[in-house]
């Protein structure tokens, strides 16, 4: 798959086709027997360097934040697979969390949902884009979006049939997970060190990840934790915006890069 996307972007009939660096993130919590494994994968491109580097530390920095000070930073990842919640000062993850509930997650309590109670069958892309158009977290949230007609499989009958459905419907299918998740922050903060706790107040909860832009996410997670929340509108490159900033001088981050 690496290769396949690599050899769309830069075709290998380009002459003296090369690479200085490569560097890839890869989650916090990857044994390592996972990290090996993605450093062979790389070794198929032709690298003078190869780095890995954790993903919450990439993402924080295409945020913008500056994480080589000593003042924590929390930073939440909302994914596909897994969330990860981490804490960040000098360069380094002082205190970690993960759990297996993000967005593919969302995506398999909608299709499950309308199985369950409409007896129609809809895809996971169509979950996805369910999750997309009008996925939101809270009832009372600004800007409602339309309420979202869609197209499935009657079970019974096996014949196409319509749904219509709106945010509120939405936000009872996911609450349980969301709330996972926000038990999964508090009990993060609740062992982050006390030093570093003024710090997450003042500067609050920076929140990434392609699952973060699900509408109400900020004003939910302000109400239960009592902690201002910034959420990256940027937040499907996050990652890949931190990873091209270290590649513009990869020599003055060595202190978070992995060979």
């Amino acid at each position: 798959m690496l290769g396949g996307l690599v050899d769309k972007i830069f075709p290998s009939k380009l002459p003296f086709r090369g690479f200085d660096h490569i560097i890839s993130g890869i989650p916090y919590y990857a044994t390592e027997v996972e990290r090996r494994a993605l450093r062979d994968a790389l070794e198929q491109f032709n690298s003078r360097k190869k780095y890995l580097i954790f993903e919450p530390l990439a993402a924080a920095m295409g945020m913008g934040l500056n994480i080589e000070e000593p003042d924590g930073k929390f930073i939440v990842d909302i994914g596909g697979g897994i969330t990860e919640i981490v804490v960040i000062s000098l360069s380094g993850i002082v205190s970690f969390n993960s759990i297996r509930t993000a967005g593919d997650t969302f995506d398999e309590e909608i299709q499950d949902h309308f199985r369950r109670n409409y007896n129609l069958a809809v895809g996971l892309k169509t979950a996805e884009q369910i999750k997309i158009r009008i996925g939101a977290v809270r009832e009372d949230i600004e800007n409602p979006p339309a309420p979202l007609t869609i197209k499935g499989k009657d079970l019974v009958t096996g014949i196409p049939v319509t749904k219509k459905i709106d945010h509120k419907e939405i936000f009872c299918v996911i609450d349980k997970s969301v709330t996972r998740i926000e038990n999964t922050i508090v009990q993060t903060l609740e062992t982050c060190p006390p030093e570093l706790a003024s710090d997450i107040y003042y500067n609050g909860i920076h929140v990434t990840g392609g699952n973060a832009l699900l509408r109400g996410l900020k004003e939910r997670f302000e109400a239960r934790i009592q902690v201002p929340v910034h959420i990256d509108y940027n937040a499907f490159f996050s990652v890949s915006k931190g990873i091209a900033r270290i590649l513009q001088k990869p020599e003055n981050y060595n202190h978070v890069l992995m060979a």
